[in-house]
């Protein structure tokens, strides 16, 4: 009974922490979503009210799918976004399973050498990125995106899929191989389904930063065709006019994915960060 007592104000006081800061986070979220079905003088009149009947407005996205071309700017970052996830998780699981499985010289210092993609932003290699896609040809193309936005995914898969790999049972890969299964069969059929938990995590931090990229889609994709969503929604920013209502809808649009991302992985994504912390 005692324990309990005292228990109960440390739970109530975690509680009242995590509650707290989930409403900062979701706060600019749910801001810019109710602002987005409002007129433009409500929203610098009562921005924190919801809409009502005479505020209540859809101009914001009848703009947003009237000028520019805002489908196809999701259709470009649908692609490079899936794309890129797609490199990183097959990529990020083969160096993890090799660096975890195989003993060379030198494994420790390659993982090192690996996780300092983590520490240093690709942002400092900018020039050389652009000069690089320039020389081959890969400037305002898709493709350009993908491969930088897999570089920088990389690091942090390997480090995390690595480690979670080496908690994968020998006996069990070791048996595989008694059976007569191929190194790709074991990583394929084995070790990558009781990963699962460890690729939603890698996953979802990995497509929010690519997602919500606007440096690179900048300087290596500018033009029409290969716009993403949040450059696409610079065309409503004006040096003297600016239209918050095609911005906030753009925005709002821009947020669905993510959140259907964590819906659909939220319960792997919870065992994922939860048996990290237990190991």
């Amino acid at each position: 009974m005692s324990t309990a007592t005292h228990s109960l104000p440390r739970t109530i006081g975690a509680h009242a922490v995590l509650l707290t800061y989930t409403v900062i986070a979701l706060f600019p979220v749910i801001l810019v979503i109710v602002n987005s079905f409002k007129s433009r003088a409500a929203i610098f009149g009562a921005p924190l009210t919801p809409p009502t009947p005479k505020t209540f407005d859809l101009i914001g996205y009848a703009t947003v799918f009237g000028q520019g071309d805002f489908l196809h700017y999701f259709q470009n970052s649908l692609v490079v976004t899936v794309a890129s996830l797609f490199f990183v998780l097959l990529f990020g699981a083969m160096a993890g399973f090799a660096l975890s499985e195989y003993r060379f010289r030198g494994n420790t210092m390659m993982g090192l050498y690996l996780a300092l993609g983590i520490m240093i932003p690709i942002r400092l290699g900018t020039v050389a990125i652009l000069q690089l896609m320039v020389a081959t040809g890969l400037v305002n193309t898709l493709t350009a995106l993908i491969l930088v936005y897999t570089a920088q995914g990389l690091p942090l898969a390997i480090f995390i899929l690595s480690e979670f790999m080496k908690q994968v049972s020998d006996d069990l890969k070791n048996a595989g191989r008694i059976d007569g299964l191929s190194e790709y069969t074991i990583f394929f059929r084995l070790v990558l389904p009781l990963v699962r938990p460890s690729m939603a995590t890698v996953a979802v931090f990995t497509m929010i930063p690519i997602w919500n990229d606007l440096w690179f889609p900048l300087i290596l994709a500018p033009s029409e065709e290969t716009k993403t969503v949040t450059l696409g929604a610079q065309l409503f920013l004006g040096q003297f006019v600016t239209n918050w209502n095609a911005i906030l809808a753009a925005l709002s649009l821009a947020i669905l994915p993510v959140l259907i991302l964590y819906v659909i992985f939220s319960r792997q994504l919870i065992r994922g960060i939860t048996s990290g912390a237990v190991k």
